[in-house]
């Protein structure tokens, strides 16, 4: 009877032994996992962190804003810097070109409309940084500002989403170094 009690008791301490060396491996390889995702995590946190400075060295190339020249500006139609609408999905990019003709002769006049120089783009929010750098120098003649809105055309129901896209978006653009003027003035 001793016998079977000790022998029995060797069988479970192998079996405890057994199980603890499984154990330990799985642990090795759950550690494994976790050094992995951390890594992972870090590399994809660097080139995040390389592709803001790269966008924020493409932006550098447009001036920095000259408050007095748009403070006065309450029109959404007579803003000159990129205009940000936004819907519950899209947003609505507003620019206006610098014109070509550098002569004053005719400017604003029946040849030569200001609002021939103006287009409207639909963009999805996460191309909004791509859209910006790729517009002209001459679509920026405040400096580096743009003008944000809630579209006036979308659904109530929408609103705390959209609020939320702007304010992401404003964190964004302020994290380049862009100015960003909310309209109206909250």
């Amino acid at each position: 009877m001793l016998n079977r009690v000790m022998s029995l008791n060797l069988v479970r301490g192998s079996v405890a032994v057994i199980a603890l060396g499984f154990l330990s491996l799985a642990g090795c390889r759950s550690e494994k996992q976790a050094v992995t995702k951390v890594s992972t995590a870090e590399h994809k946190a660097q080139q995040a962190s390389l592709q803001r400075d790269q966008q924020r060295a493409q932006l550098n190339r447009i001036a920095l804003p000259t408050k007095s020249r748009y403070i006065d500006v309450h029109e959404p139609g007579a803003w000159q810097n990129p205009f940000l609408s936004f819907d519950e999905k899209m947003v609505n990019l507003r620019i206006t070109l610098a014109d070509a003709n550098p002569s004053s002769f005719g400017e604003g006049g029946m040849l030569r409309p200001s609002a021939a120089r103006r287009n409207e783009v639909q963009i999805n929010p996460k191309d909004l940084v791509s859209a910006l750098i790729a517009l002209p120098d001459s679509a920026w003649p405040y400096g580096r500002v743009v003008a944000i809105e809630e579209s006036p055309l979308a659904d109530k129901k929408m609103r705390p989403q959209i609020r939320r896209q702007i304010e992401l978006a404003i964190q964004q653009l302020n994290d380049l170094g862009v100015v960003v003027d909310e309209w109206p003035a909250r």
